[in-house]
């Protein structure tokens, strides 16, 4: 049973890593290029060396990038990280290519704006289907990984200053294009983090009452949520009594406190949004 669901568990690691990696280079096939819209990473360094040397073929620029940090990667963070970080690092600039050669893609839109949008959305949900799942496109996030190793810079920190330090150094040449690629940049960022959260975020209640015993029951029996009860003292009147603490999906939230305040309508309840929970005594819905 535990070797099947293992197998699961991998089988749904490789489709977010397939997938991720495809909608990453659709992005950039049907969006980025054909509306010259500057980006961030080995993708914004392979766009700018094909302005260059029109004859150099993007995707080509991006494999050979990859590979040489892959390397550096391999040198300075081991081996653990250059097996989990080769498969985006090949399958990206091979998707791309495969997507370049699909006649009119690049014909979805012909507004700019619209296509920096695009873009950042569909580009956002790849990275982080890939991200999700531990494993990484490579390029310019391995030269994070080393900063952060070296010099203890946040990663997440190093990799927006070298998006920004790419796109911007693009803009002396192509100021209006670079914009277009900070909207790309922003989207990306801010899809990236949701994609990696959503369906792991939970709610977690605090309850402070004198039925604290009727609630616990009521939250165990009815909702089959998890409750733990922790000693507290009350501010005003100094009495020592139990809390009930509970974290459950967001879809049960009305139904908990609906049970709380039948019980006790004068309960005093906090609920606070929580990004991610594991470990014993909570199961996944």
């Amino acid at each position: 049973m535990k070797q099947k669901q293992n197998w699961k568990q991998f089988a749904l690691v490789c489709m977010c890593i397939l997938f991720g990696n495809a909608l990453l280079a659709f992005g950039v096939a049907a969006f980025i290029l054909p509306n010259d819209i500057l980006s961030d990473g080995t993708t914004g360094i392979g766009i700018a060396l094909h302005h260059m040397f029109p004859g150099f073929d993007t995707a080509i620029a991006i494999l050979i990038l990859n590979i040489f940090l892959l390397l550096i990667g391999l040198l300075v963070l081991g081996k653990k990280f250059f097996l989990t970080t080769i498969a985006g690092s090949i399958l990206y600039p091979l998707f791309l290519a495969g997507f370049e050669r699909i006649p009119n893609i690049g014909m979805l839109t012909d507004d700019p704006t619209l296509a920096a949008i695009a873009a950042g959305l569909v580009m956002g949900v790849g990275m982080g289907l890939t991200m999700r799942v531990g494993s990484s496109t490579g390029g310019m996030d391995i030269v994070a990984l080393i900063a952060h190793r070296w010099f203890g810079v946040p990663i997440s920190l190093m990799v927006n200053i070298l998006g920004v330090a790419v796109i911007g150094a693009q803009a002396f040449w192509y100021p209006q294009k670079a914009l277009l690629g900070f909207l790309v940049l922003i989207l990306e960022s801010i899809l990236i983090e949701q994609v990696i959260i959503v369906g792991k975020a939970q709610v977690q209640l605090f309850v402070v009452s004198d039925h604290y015993d009727e609630i616990r029951e009521a939250l165990l029996r009815s909702l089959n949520a998890g409750v733990t009860m922790t000693m507290i003292e009350t501010g005003h009147l100094e009495k020592k009594q139990q809390g009930v603490l509970c974290v459950l999906h967001p879809r049960k939230l009305h139904n908990a406190t609906e049970l709380i305040r039948k019980i006790d309508p004068e309960a005093f309840v906090t609920v606070t949004k929580i990004r991610e929970v594991h470990g014993r005594g909570f199961i996944e819905e």
